[in-house]
């Protein structure tokens, strides 16, 4: 009997804590406001890196630092601010993309601050094409007057 009731015990426990959704977690959407959390850089040319701050402001009430932008992978190199963000003060994560594979990208980047516990994600996305291709898409594209 006593073990029937500790197993029951234990369960309910279990239960309970799988049972936490997490709804009460700090998040960074919610402290860091940014403009955009995406961006296409459309067709790219091969070879050539680019580059897209992603602006950002503080919106809570005290300064916040991030603690690091990590890019899910080696292709796109994040630049985030090393001091903390003063309350009201803007900045910028600047996602780099080396552009060496040819074909469409989707890359994220995960920025996590300190303190917080769900960090947000930036998205770039594009195509790159090869010199030859970007050629014959520069040319077709219709010039601006």
């Amino acid at each position: 009997m006593k073990k029937m009731v500790l197993f029951f015990v234990v369960t309910v426990f279990s239960v309970s804590l799988f049972a936490q959704d997490g709804s009460n977690a700090k998040k960074a959407e919610d402290i860091i406001k940014f403009k955009s959390t995406t961006y296409n850089f459309g067709k790219i040319k091969q070879g050539v890196p680019v580059n897209y701050d992603f602006l950002f402001s503080n919106a809570s009430d005290k300064p916040v630092v991030v603690e690091y932008a990590q890019a899910s992978c080696g292709c796109t190199t994040p630049v985030w601010p090393q001091a903390p963000v003063s309350k009201g003060k803007t900045d910028k994560i600047t996602a780099g993309f080396n552009a060496a594979a040819v074909g469409p990208f989707s890359k994220q980047i995960t920025v996590k601050l300190a303190g917080v516990d769900v960090p947000v994600v930036l998205t770039i996305t594009g195509e790159v094409l090869t010199t030859e291709e970007f050629v014959k898409y520069t040319k077709a594209k219709p010039s601006k007057s």
